[in-house]
């Protein structure tokens, strides 16, 4: 007898430690009602803790959704791009300025009067003044030895001996920023590169570009600078030009390279992509620059200028073009959902 009620004890004390509610034998009836009465307190404990955080997360939660409401763009364009804690996106380029061409309206900018080497988006001025001078576009000149780059020392498929019309050399300059040919385009003109450049300068002025000045035809002199704002009224100028509007975004060019055929493609990958509508397009690279890019595209059914400066990684440029389409729509359907009144 006295094993058995020992064996019940032994029993009864596992029942306590791990909670079970059941009676163990017939003669356990008060450890058992304290087992389950300490079982109880503990579900009612835990119940009554699930509920504390119930009420503190549903009180929370409005405070969220308020914080975000105060926000530029709210939640949904922080879905479609990652901004700051304004709403506003986050850009890699070290300088920038986004443009209602319509309105004048600047929607995005940072360091805009930063004055910067601008690379090959001097070929817009260049193309500007071939055009405005009105020399014969099919006229044929010929790729000497004058047009090598003797100062970055970059190749070109355009072989020394070369024949092309101007308005060839044109495209190419402004589609695949063939340095050779914007040299060759500058060289050709009447007085020589030195009247070019001086037309280039005195262009500049004429269309309020205060911070601009160029040093040759190619943009691969780093003397070549401007400022985001002062690349935004050469943009919207140079959309002016249907040639240059054409040429500049034309995916691709076949091109008659002495005996052969040659592809050239556009440096900017963006005007091959059907969810883009880009009227105007340039990119531009040297060391000094860092990667630049520039366009007149069509977001929300209004022109808006693009100008990107001195991004680091070679996709950079790009990838903020992108950022800054996907912000423009995210908030524009924000706008619409919320109304004009306010928050919704």
């Amino acid at each position: 007898m006295k094993f058995h009620h020992l064996v019940i004890a032994v029993l009864s004390c596992a029942a306590l430690q791990f909670g079970f509610a059941e009676p163990v034998g017939a003669a356990s009836g008060a450890t058992s009602t304290k087992v389950s009465k300490a079982t109880k307190a503990t579900k009612t404990k835990k119940a009554s803790t699930r509920q504390t955080v119930r009420k503190r997360a549903a009180k929370a939660a409005p405070r969220k959704v308020s914080a975000q409401r105060s926000l530029a763009a709210a939640a949904p364009v922080a879905a479609a791009v990652e901004v700051d804690r304004l709403g506003l996106p986050l850009l890699r380029s070290s300088a920038f300025l986004i443009q209602n061409q319509n309105t004048g309206e600047v929607l995005l900018e940072k360091k805009s009067d930063a004055v910067l080497p601008i690379a090959s988006i001097t070929k817009l001025m260049t193309a500007m003044v071939v055009l405005d001078g009105g020399q014969s576009l099919s006229e044929e000149v010929v790729i000497t030895d004058e047009d090598l780059d003797t100062l970055k020392g970059t190749g070109s498929r355009l072989a020394l001996g070369t024949r092309l019309t101007r308005e060839q050399l044109l495209h190419l300059a402004l589609m695949s920023s063939e340095n050779r040919a914007a040299s060759a385009l500058g060289r050709s003109y009447p007085g020589g590169i030195a009247a070019f450049v001086n037309a280039m300068n005195i262009k500049a002025r004429m269309i309020g570009l205060a911070d601009t000045h160029f040093s040759d035809s190619t943009g691969l002199n780093p003397m070549n600078v401007s400022s985001p704002r002062d690349l935004a009224r050469m943009v919207s100028a140079a959309s002016t030009y249907p040639l240059i509007r054409q040429f500049s975004t034309s995916s691709e060019e076949h091109v008659q390279i002495g005996s052969r055929v040659q592809r050239f493609g556009n440096t900017n990958s963006l005007v091959r992509s059907p969810e883009w509508e880009i009227g105007l397009s340039k990119t531009g690279y040297i060391q000094e620059a860092g990667r630049c890019l520039v366009m007149q595209a069509w977001v929300n059914k209004q022109p808006v200028i693009i100008v990107l400066m001195d991004s680091d990684g070679r996709y950079t440029r790009t990838a903020d073009a992108v950022r800054v389409k996907k912000w423009m729509e995210a908030a524009a359907t924000q706008r619409v959902a919320v109304g004009p009144g306010g928050s919704s």
